[in-house]
């Protein structure tokens, strides 16, 4: 039964970077692992790959013979690999006894409408594989309110579109205030509290004053399906990372079905969730933030 995760993400997230992080973590413990590049424009690759879509089909033939844009192009690739899934299926029986990471571009529809990704996850899933979607999303979003609210969304809206245990990651958290102090605290946005607060922040902007409605809509939308949460990560900090890959473990099943932390200690951690949620921002606010950053009002 082989685990795994399907990495995806806005461009710039961190995605390769993720994954080259998470195989030198993997492989320190003792984890056979193997990274599947599914990015056909990736061609500069920072991890061992075991399986390159680029052997089967790349971006840069696309556009050069069907004369493409990028955007179309990735389109057109998926759409290929999706037409041609057995070829996917013949590398993957090679390495099925290992840990999986799928590379996936960087293209947003992909995640959000488009339904080649998603087919080609079902197919996965039908062949056995236990995969946990993990959406990468820059950090430095969380400074700008108005971006945040389109994270959210997009994060949402890739969830329902891609029908897996899923993990929202807010990468890049040693840069979280390069664009400007935070409105709140850190827990604010992975926990994504009371988001009608974010909305004040919002009609403060002359800009976006006038889309007051279409702003609290959107909250609700939000709100109503209450399913968005973030894990915080800074890829060379080993417990950060190793913090992700313990959510991971628990949603896709892993830490159930393992030999390696099958002991009744940590089955019982997991059960009853022994990780306070103060422990997962706290290295964000220590090591990363600026301390005078003022705090949500404690009425709130």
């Amino acid at each position: 039964m082989p685990f795994g995760q399907v990495v995806v993400g806005p461009p710039g997230s961190g995605k390769t970077t993720y994954c080259a992080g998470m195989f030198q973590l993997l492989t320190s413990l003792g984890r056979e692992v193997a990274v599947i590049n599914m990015d056909p424009a990736n061609d500069n690759l920072p991890y061992p790959c075991a399986v390159d879509i680029s052997e089967l089909i790349s971006l840069e033939d696309v556009m050069t013979y069907l004369h493409l844009g990028p955007n179309g192009g990735l389109v057109y690739c998926l759409e290929y690999l999706e037409k041609n899934v057995s070829w996917l299926k013949e590398k993957l029986e090679i390495i099925k006894d290992k840990y999986l990471l799928f590379d996936f571009p960087g293209q947003v529809e992909l995640y959000t409408h488009h339904n080649s990704v998603k087919n080609l996850l079902e197919q996965l899933t039908s062949w056995d594989f236990r995969l946990t979607a993990v959406h990468l999303v820059d950090s430095h979003y969380c400074s700008d309110p108005g971006k945040f609210v389109a994270v959210l969304l997009t994060s949402l809206n890739t969830m329902l579109q891609l029908s897996l245990p899923h993990v929202n990651v807010l990468s890049k958290v040693d840069l979280i205030e390069k664009h400007g102090k935070l409105a709140f605290n850190p827990d604010y946005y992975t926990d994504v509290l009371d988001l009608h607060y974010l909305l004040d922040h919002l009609q403060d902007d002359p800009l976006l004053h006038k889309y007051k409605k279409l702003n609290e809509a959107l909250v609700g939308i939000v709100e109503d399906y209450s399913l968005v949460t973030f894990v915080p990560l800074s890829v060379e900090d080993k417990e950060s990372i190793l913090r992700v890959l313990k959510v991971v473990d628990k949603s896709n099943g892993y830490v159930f079905g393992s030999l390696e932390d099958r002991s009744l200690e940590s089955l019982m951690s997991c059960a009853v969730g022994a990780e306070f949620e103060y422990d997962k921002i706290k290295d964000v606010k220590e090591k990363y933030m600026d301390m005078e950053t003022e705090d949500l009002d404690e009425s709130g």
